[in-house]
């Protein structure tokens, strides 16, 4: 892989890392979890509970482990199909595609850096390389 490439998945780990630590943050600790768990109740999210725990592990933990570069592909699909549920529960899908109008926007762009960076893995610079590659 081109140092120019892992350049670019290190850049999109960060920023997609970050976008997702302010969004369990904010269901950690600015809704609570409890508050999280009455909003998903509202949507009509099964086991609204566990699932208000599970989005923002997924999300504060995954964004730290995309960051880090650990366990990459793993956590991209997670994120990809929480996004996937938060796009049906919130109803993001029916309501346009801007997210200042409800829309998918946002869900949408992260699915889809979190299917990619599934996709590629964390990149030539990330300590998924240095601790997981195969050594020829």
């Amino acid at each position: 892989m081109k140092l120019s490439s892992s350049f670019t998945i290190l850049v999109a780990r960060i920023v997609l890392g970050a976008v997702l630590i302010a969004h369990g943050w904010q269901k950690i600790h600015e809704w609570g979890i409890s508050g999280t768990a009455d909003s998903f109740a509202a949507m009509g999210v099964p086991a609204a509970s566990l699932a208000a725990v599970v989005a923002a592990v997924i999300e504060f933990g995954g964004g730290i482990l995309l960051i880090a570069s650990l366990f990459t592909r793993m956590v991209g699909a997670l994120v990809a199909l929480n996004m996937i549920g938060a796009g049906i529960f919130a109803d993001h899908f029916t309501t346009g595609i801007f997210v200042n109008e409800g829309g998918w926007e946002l869900v949408g762009v992260i699915a889809a850096a979190a299917l990619l960076l599934t996709s590629v893995g964390a990149g030539a610079i990330s300590l998924d390389r240095l601790l997981f590659a195969k050594k020829s």
